[in-house]
């Protein structure tokens, strides 16, 4: 007959092992969250009312970023952009988007203080109305 019976050096070495396997896994996980990458540029796209917005930003990082917004459809007399963190209670005020050519507007460096989760409302009003598009953003 075959049974399986720990030994107390078997009992000893399970706590280590476990133990070691999850630094290692928070180790792969803090470095990954950390490791310098290009990020890539994150284009989002929403329709509201007869606004289309199109959203980019290049690497997207703690510190100042530049958004391009492209809006399609009606033309807005004015565009706004305001990020937002809710997961932390952060809301920091509205950045104009100045017009760089028909239908595309560019933000000055917009500071986003810290990396995670962000929600990016960009306001658009114009003769055709006023609309609000959210998009998500996750900042490293």
């Amino acid at each position: 007959m075959n049974s399986t019976v720990d030994t107390p050096d078997t009992a000893r070495r399970k706590p280590v092992l476990l133990i070691a396997v999850v630094a290692v896994l928070v180790v792969a996980i803090v470095a990954w969250l950390l490791w310098p990458s290009d990020g890539g540029e994150q284009v989002r796209r929403s329709t509201q009312g007869p606004y289309t917005v199109e959203l980019s930003v290049a690497d997207p990082h703690q510190g100042g970023n530049v958004f391009t917004l492209t809006v399609t459809g009606a033309v807005p007399d004015v565009v706004t952009l305001e990020p937002v963190m809710p997961q932390m209670g952060h809301a920091l005020a509205p950045t104009s988007a100045i017009a760089e050519a028909p239908g595309r507007y560019r933000t000055g460096d917009v500071l986003l203080p810290m990396p995670g989760q962000w929600e990016i409302t960009v306001s658009l009003r114009g003769s055709a109305g006023a609309t609000q598009h959210v998009f998500p953003l996750l900042v490293k």
